[in-house]
Parts: C-alpha cells; structure tokens; sequence
C-alpha cells in the first residue's frame, strides 16, 4: 500500500517556469469556471499540465473539457548559439478536475 508521502513524491509536476503573470491568467480562468476556492489553491506546479504531460503521468482528458489557456515564451537561437529572440507561443492545459486515471 502506498503512503501520502509516496503519493506526493510522486505525483506529476508540470514544466511551468515561475511567471506570475501566467499563473494570474490560469487562475482567473479556473475562478471563472470553479470558483474562488479552487482559485485560491491553484499549484501550477502540479495542477495544471498540458495533455501530452498528462498522458505521459498515466492520466486521460475527461470527454467534453475545455483546455485553458495560457502562454510560454520560446527562446530562438542563431548558429553561433547566442539567443536572437522570444517567441511568444499559446497553449492548452487541462487542470486536475479535466482528468481521470488511464485505464
């Protein structure tokens, strides 16, 4: 049997790097759709993943859910390895409510 401590160490982490501002965008939108409480103990590092993350941790998207939006920036670099850009990107995560374990 598995303890709690196993359970979290172990649970999936999402690649998110720490902007607040995007933490601020998904959690309005997790506000809107369920409420302030969920709002309030919104864990990005662990709450919200994009769908290929969620299927590489053992989850499914649940039928019929709506991804929530968000954005990352991507660093462009020239042939000499030196970054040249931003790239700004949009992208679809689901939170732990959308999912159910893979069977």
């Amino acid at each position: 049997m598995r303890t709690p401590a196993d359970v979290l160490a172990n649970r999936p982490r999402s690649n998110y790097q720490g902007s607040e501002a995007t933490k601020a965008m998904v959690a309005d939108q997790i506000r809107e759709r369920w409420g302030e409480k969920e709002a309030s103990s919104f864990d990005p590092y662990h709450d919200c993943m994009t769908t290929t993350a969620w299927f590489a941790a053992g989850f499914k998207i649940k039928k019929g859910e709506k991804a929530l939006r968000s954005i990352t920036f991507l660093e462009s670099e020239d042939n000499e390895g030196n970054m040249h850009r931003k790239i700004r990107k949009g992208i679809s995560l689901f939170h732990k409510r959308q999912v159910t374990p893979a069977s």
